[in-house]
């Protein structure tokens, strides 16, 4: 990729100013109730090219979680987003729930988010589906291009090193809740590989679980187009042609990354007729007067195009480790210097959740780390696979506050009990679930 093409992204998107303010002078004035024509079918075709016109070109800035209250034992309860823990690359916010209903701690849930070009925001269901039942944390990711040369580099031995440091802070509290995670896709992992790491090294703060969903665990089952993509062309095409320099007057400036623009373009290419058709539908509601249809395709919008830098570290060496060389499947993975042995995880609990229409993630892909941790015991194992559903459905939607999350706080809360008598359980705690037709 030309070094220079972001600087002509940045010089495209501000050429569009003078046409973007008389776009939004013509929504406001064919939105305006005052106007004759705002009713007339002129009026409306003309304020919903505006606004579709507006919403294509737009920069997308990062989406608010926006989750105020949940509901904790039959109570309502307010939440307040605490910032426990922080690096240059990420933040670690806490859901904390105004509550004093609970007569004893309930779990800790860290949710790993991916960084994979969305913020973590778009883990928003996710998070609202756990709060009810954890004590919800989450991995906020930073902007790359946000982040100052001076703070260093970031690549997947510092993912790693991250999450081994927060499990440390979390660990466990003083009244014994223990500390179960999620990964959800790309993290899957950092994820395994950093409790492979403090399982080898005996670290008391060892997580008690972890749930791997639709993730690259290995990319050679059910490989789809964008594992063979990272196979065909291989790790040096990426270097050449996605990665470019953060242009001033960004905090990054100078800064090596793959940009998140190139991401999106990548992620519209997949489905684009789904895309322009959504578009095309939006259009038609705004014209018909069908707020409640337009206001959903807004807020899908609103956080599928608000888009993030990647340090091009960290993307380079995850293309190469995981999806070119498949380095952990084959036992060669290395943190540092040190190997990642799956084999050391003992007392960790696994649960994987796949999708069958998952077109990032094959089926099979994360199942791949049920039959690596050979020495987890199959009482602290569950398989589940969702039917009917695709990468984003593992994680979000109606399927998943149905069917998935129930299995996965069934899987927490057997692991807990487990963590608390100190001994195996006689019964197993899942084994391997058959998949859902629902």
């Amino acid at each position: 990729m030309n070094r220079f093409s972001y600087h002509m992204y940045e010089m495209a998107h501000a050429a569009l100013v003078p046409a973007r303010a008389w776009s939004d002078a013509a929504h406001l004035l064919f939105k305006n109730p005052i106007n004759p024509l705002t009713h007339t079918p002129l009026g409306r075709n003309v304020a919903a090219s505006a606004e579709l016109f507006e919403r294509i070109t737009r920069r997308y800035g990062k989406p608010s979680f926006g989750l105020d209250s949940t509901t904790v034992n039959g109570e309502r309860v307010g939440i307040v987003e605490e910032i426990v823990w922080e690096r240059p690359f990420c933040r670690l916010i806490h859901f904390a729930r105004q509550t004093t209903r609970l007569t004893r701690p309930q779990p800790r849930l860290l949710i790993v988010a991916p960084v994979s070009g969305h913020y973590a925001t778009l883990l928003r269901g996710t998070v609202e589906a756990f709060l009810p039942h954890f004590e919800v944390y989450i991995t906020d990711w930073s902007d790359a291009r946000m982040v100052p040369l001076a703070a260093g580099e970031f690549d997947l031995d510092d993912y790693i090193d991250y999450l081994m440091s927060i499990f440390d802070v979390l660990g466990k509290d003083k009244q014994g809740a223990g500390l179960h995670t999620l990964g959800v896709c790309q993290p899957a992992v950092p994820l395994i590989a950093a409790i492979a790491r403090m399982e080898a090294e005996g670290h008391p703060m060892t997580p008690a679980s972890m749930t791997l969903m639709g993730g690259p665990i290995d990319t050679r089952r059910s490989p789809t187009a964008v594992n063979k993509l990272a196979q065909e062309r291989g790790i040096d095409w990426f270097r050449q042609n996605c990665i470019v320099n953060v242009p001033f007057p960004y905090p990054g400036f100078g800064r090596h990354v793959y940009p998140g623009f190139l991401q999106l373009s990548g992620f519209m290419a997949m489905n684009l007729d789904r895309h322009v058709n959504a578009h095309v539908e939006m259009f038609n509601h705004l014209v018909q007067g069908d707020g409640d249809s337009a206001e959903k395709h807004r807020d899908f919008y609103d956080e599928y195009m608000a888009v993030m830098d990647l340090s091009a570290a960290y993307y380079l060496q995850t293309i190469d480790c995981v999806f070119v060389k498949h380095l952990l499947p084959k036992g060669e993975m290395k943190h540092r210097v040190e190997p990642v042995d799956l084999k050391a995880i003992r007392n960790c609990g696994l649960m994987t959740v796949e999708g069958e229409k998952d077109d990032i993630s094959g089926v099979g892909q994360t199942y791949a780390a049920q039959e690596l941790c050979v020495n987890i015991p199959e009482s602290k194992k569950v398989h589940y696979v969702q039917m009917g559903v695709g990468h984003y459905g593992v994680f979000n939607g109606s399927r998943f506050r149905s069917e998935i999350a129930p299995r996965i706080c069934d899987f927490i809360s057997n692991i807990e009990f487990d963590v608390k008598a100190g001994k195996p359980k006689s019964r197993p705690v899942g084994l391997k679930l058959a998949a859902s037709n629902d």
